[in-house]
């Protein structure tokens, strides 16, 4: 199954990131990078692999970014394998995937994953499953607040094996990303009615709840408080994150702009 794949990968400065990602994909005949106007060395560190063929666009939204890399950059395998920059494959999830023989009716993979923080991989985390491994015709990408939603037609399977999520970026990085992330959110927040809201969503409604919850549910019904301090730190940065939407939507509120209903 490997020979059918390709992987696909949007970066932006992930100088820390890309080559560690890259180690893990020697086995693909060509890997697509679609960068969108990086500034420091992920263009020569992407370059020094071989089978990396490097590809630009300006950045609109993650959606459009993730659509033109599958329409646009001629990639030719029926597999695409959507990556981010911080995704690293383990040894358990290629041998998996070498063995898989789907029937015509199946369209994609969903993925599990393990966080990890300084290259410690935590044994819980509230990151959810992605569907990253799929067919190329007929999927595409739609925003979804912050993040984007694949839509393809056919059967989704899980795979066991888990997908390393490595950040190694600094934490000032992350912090400005979360405030881009969470001016997304709070749109669609205040755009969407409440029935069409997913359960996340209307629980950041209620503003105080959300950063409340999330390091409560991760520490004690996950488990994580046995992580010890990545366990914290991941723990802190849920509520962070969960704390700047909040933020955001009171912004919104005595902005009078969008006001929270």
């Amino acid at each position: 199954m490997l020979d059918q794949i390709t992987p696909l990968i949007l970066t932006y400065n992930e100088e820390p990131n890309i080559g560690r990602v890259l180690e893990r994909l020697t086995w693909a005949r060509e890997v697509v990078v679609l960068d969108s106007g990086s500034t420091d060395r992920t263009r020569e560190i992407a370059l020094s692999f071989a089978n990396v063929r490097w590809e630009s666009r300006d950045f609109d939204s993650h959606a459009q970014q993730w659509n033109h890399g599958l329409h646009n950059c001629q990639i030719a395998t029926p597999w695409i394998l959507s990556l981010d920059a911080d995704f690293i494959l383990s040894h358990e999830w290629l041998d998996e995937t070498a063995t898989l023989a789907p029937n015509s009716l199946v369209s994609g993979y969903s993925c599990n994953f393990a966080y990890a923080l300084f290259g410690i991989a935590l044994k819980r985390c509230l990151y959810p499953n992605v569907t990253c491994l799929f067919k190329r015709i007929g999927a595409h990408y739609f925003q979804d607040g912050h993040t984007q939603r694949l839509v393809t037609k056919g059967t989704i399977l899980s795979l066991s094996a888990k997908i390393l999520h490595d950040d190694r970026k600094p934490l000032s990085r992350w912090l400005v990303s979360q405030s881009k992330y969470a001016d997304q959110e709070a749109e669609l927040i205040l755009s969407e009615p409440w029935g069409k809201l997913r359960w996340s969503n209307r629980i950041r409604k209620f503003l105080v709840l959300a950063p409340i919850l999330a390091p409560l549910v991760y520490l004690f019904l996950k488990g994580g408080i046995l992580d010890g301090r990545p366990g914290l730190y991941y723990a802190i940065q849920r509520m962070l994150a969960e704390g700047i939407i909040s933020l955001k939507l009171l912004e919104r509120f005595f902005s009078k702009e969008n006001p929270i209903k």
